[in-house]
C-alpha cells in the first residue's frame, strides 16, 4: 500500500464526525444552489451518499437532520429527502432570524416562545399521531442515546425529535417554524448548558434525553396533557437553567 495513501486513509478515520457532517452539508447546500438539485428533486439515498463520499451513515444522517433544521429539505418517510423552495419575499420578512439570537437572554426568549408553541404542538401530537410519526420520534431518540459523547451529534438528533413532533400535529406551520429555527431551537447549540447546570456533560445528555422519553411515552399513550406536560417540564428546565446564569452574569456585572 502507497504509505501516503495509508497516511490519508488513517487521517480520514480519525476526522470527527461533526466536522464530516460539516462538510456534507456545505457540499449539498452548494449542489443545491449551483441547481444540480432543484426544488422537488429528491437527494441522493442515505446508501448512495456513503459510497460516493466515504463517510459513514451516521455522518450522513447528521447532515441530513441539519438540511431539514436549515428548511433545505424535508424528508418523507420511507421515501427520501426532497429539496424545498427557498422563502422570498413576504414570507422571508415575517420570519424570526436565527443569526439575530446571539446572548443568553436572546435564547431565554426563543425558549418562552418555544414553550407556548411546542407544549401545545405535543398535545395535537398526541392526538393526532401515526404509526410513522413515532417510528421517526424514536429513530431521533436512539440517535441521541447513542450520541452522548458528541454534542453535535446530539444537537441534530435532537432538533430532530422536535420536528418530528411539530410534523406529527398534521399542522405544517408547527415544523415550518422549527425548520426556520434549525439550531437554534437547541441553547446547548449555542451555549454551554451541561456546564451552566454544573453537570458532567453526559450525564446532563443522559437527563434531557429522560426528559425526551417522558414527551415521547406519552404521545405513544396518546395522552394530550400528559404531552403537553412532559414537553413544558422539558422546555422550562432549559429555561430555568439559562434565567440563573443570566441573573448570577447581571449580578457579577452589577458588583
Amino acid at each position: 500500500m502507497n504509505p501516503a495513501s495509508s497516511s490519508a486513509e488513517a487521517l480520514s478515520v480519525r476526522r470527527p464526525a461533526r466536522g464530516l457532517a460539516h462538510e456534507l452539508v456545505a457540499e449539498m447546500t452548494q449542489r443545491i444552489r449551483a441547481g444540480e438539485f432543484k426544488p422537488g428533486d429528491k437527494l441522493p439515498t442515505e446508501s448512495e451518499i456513503v459510497r460516493e463520499r466515504g463517510v459513514s451513515r451516521t455522518v450522513v444522517r447528521e447532515a441530513i437532520s441539519r438540511l431539514q433544521a436549515a428548511g433545505v429539505v424535508e424528508t418523507r418517510h420511507g421515501i427520501g429527502s426532497f429539496v424545498l423552495a427557498p422563502v422570498t419575499g413576504a414570507q422571508a420578512t415575517l420570519r424570526i432570524d436565527p443569526a439575530t439570537l446571539r446572548t443568553v437572554r436572546d435564547i431565554i426568549a426563543i425558549l418562552e416562545l418555544r414553550i407556548a408553541l411546542e407544549t401545545e404542538a405535543a398535545s395535537l401530537a398526541a392526538l393526532r399521531r401515526t404509526d410513522t410519526n413515532l417510528d421517526e420520534m424514536r429513530t431521533a431518540l436512539d440517535a441521541f442515546q447513542a450520541a452522548v459523547s458528541d454534542q453535535r451529534a446530539c444537537v441534530g438528533a435532537d432538533i430532530r425529535f422536535h420536528l418530528a413532533i411539530a410534523l406529527a400535529t398534521g399542522n405544517t406551520h408547527f415544523a415550518d417554524f422549527m425548520q426556520h429555527l434549525g439550531e437554534a431551537i437547541i441553547p446547548r447549540a449555542r451555549v454551554n448548558t451541561a456546564k451552566l447546570a454544573g453537570d458532567d456533560f453526559a450525564q446532563y445528555l443522559y437527563r434531557v434525553n429522560r426528559e425526551h422519553e417522558d414527551i415521547y411515552n406519552a404521545i405513544r399513550r396518546q395522552d394530550p396533557e400528559a404531552a403537553r406536560a412532559a414537553m413544558r417540564t422539558h422546555l422550562s428546565n432549559s429555561r430555568e437553567r439559562l434565567v440563573r446564569v443570566q441573573e448570577e452574569a447581571e449580578r457579577v456585572s452589577a458588583v
